[in-house]
C-alpha cells in the first residue's frame, strides 16, 4: 500500500480510546495502519445510542463514525451488570446517576445499594461488544464478558470507570489494582479484541 490505511476508534471517551488503541497497536503492529481517534474530528457529534443491546449500540457508533470519516471504524459498547441489582447499571453504566456524575460517586451509590448483600451474592460481570464498520456498508460484531464480583470498597488507582470496585476472584484484586499491560490481557475488552483483531487484520490485508 502506498500510504497507511486508517482505522478510527469511534469513541469520545479518551480513557477507553487509549485502552482500545493500545490493544489495536499490539495486534496490528506489523501492518501499515494509521489509528486515529474520533477526538481527531472535532465536528463529530456523539451518536444517539438508541439500541436495546450492547451490540446494537456498538453498530450505531461504528456506522456513524464511518459515515463521517469514510474510514474503517472500530466501536465498542460495554457495561457493568450486577446480579443482586437485577443487572443494573448494565447498558446505562455510563449514564447511571447522571452522565456527568464522577465515577467515584456512581461507585459509592452502587456500594450503598449493596451494603447488605453478602459476598457470595455480589456476583457481576463486565460485558463488552465491538463493531467494525466498513465504508462499503459491511459490519462485523463480537461480544465477550468478564465474570467477577463487586468489592466492598474501591481499591486501586489504575484503570477507569468502575474498575476500582470490580473484583476478580481468580486474581485476588480489582481491575484498578492491575498494571495496564496485565489488564489488557484479561479484561472483557481484551477478550473481545482477541476475537475482533484477527477479523480486522483480514479486512485490512484484503482491502485494495
Amino acid at each position: 500500500m502506498s500510504e497507511p490505511m486508517r482505522v478510527v476508534i469511534a469513541s469520545h471517551n479518551r480513557s477507553k480510546s487509549r485502552e482500545i488503541e493500545q490493544l489495536l497497536r499490539a495486534g496490528l503492529n506489523d501492518l501499515p495502519v494509521e489509528i486515529r481517534l474520533l477526538a481527531d474530528y472535532p465536528d463529530a457529534p456523539p451518536p444517539e445510542e438508541t439500541a436495546d443491546s450492547y451490540v446494537g449500540n456498538a453498530v450505531i457508533k461504528a456506522r456513524a463514525c464511518t459515515a463521517l470519516t469514510q474510514a474503517i471504524s472500530f466501536a465498542d459498547d460495554a457495561g457493568l451488570e450486577i446480579d443482586a441489582l437485577n443487572g443494573q447499571p448494565g447498558m446505562y453504566s455510563r449514564r447511571f446517576a447522571g452522565e456527568n456524575t464522577p465515577f467515584s460517586v456512581k461507585m459509592s451509590l452502587l456500594l450503598e445499594r449493596l451494603w447488605h448483600v453478602p459476598v457470595e451474592r455480589r456476583t457481576a460481570r463486565f460485558r463488552c461488544a465491538v463493531a467494525i464498520a466498513l465504508p462499503s456498508g459491511e459490519v462485523y460484531t463480537f461480544e465477550e464478558t468478564l465474570e467477577g464480583r463487586i468489592a466492598d470498597a474501591p481499591r486501586g488507582q489504575a484503570g477507569f470507570g468502575y474498575d476500582p470496585i470490580f473484583y476478580v476472584p481468580s486474581l485476588g484484586c480489582t481491575l484498578a489494582e492491575l498494571p495496564a499491560e496485565f489488564k489488557n490481557r484479561i479484561s472483557h475488552r481484551a477478550k473481545v479484541m482477541r476475537q475482533a483483531i484477527p477479523k480486522l487484520r483480514t479486512l485490512l490485508t484484503q482491502s485494495p
